[in-house]
C-alpha cells in the first residue's frame, strides 16, 4: 500500500481495467485486509480515499460485497493517535 495516485493508475491503466477517466472506482487492498484504497477520476483530476481499520479486516468477495449484508464495524474511541 506503498502506492500513491500516480502509482495506482498506472496499475490500472496496464492491467486493462478500463478507462481511468469514466465513472468506475479503482478500489485496491492491502495485503492484511485492513488497508483499502479507492481511485476515481472527479472531471477536474484523480481522488484517492484510503481508509484503514484498526481492529478487523474488508471483507473481500470474487462476485463483490452486498454492502446491506455487511455488519457494521465496532467504533473505536482512542485517546492519542499512535
Amino acid at each position: 500500500m506503498r502506492k500513491a495516485i500516480n502509482g495506482l493508475s498506472e496499475i490500472a491503466q496496464h492491467a486493462g481495467m478500463g478507462n481511468l477517466m469514466k465513472p468506475p472506482l479503482f478500489v485496491f487492498s492491502g495485503k492484511r485486509r485492513n488497508t483499502m484504497k479507492i481511485l476515481y477520476f472527479d472531471k477536474s483530476g484523480f481522488c484517492l480515499w484510503q481508509k484503514r481499520l484498526e481492529k478487523d479486516k474488508f471483507p473481500w468477495l470474487l462476485e463483490g460485497c452486498d454492502i446491506f449484508k455487511i455488519k457494521p464495524f465496532a467504533e473505536l474511541n482512542f485517546e492519542k493517535a499512535s
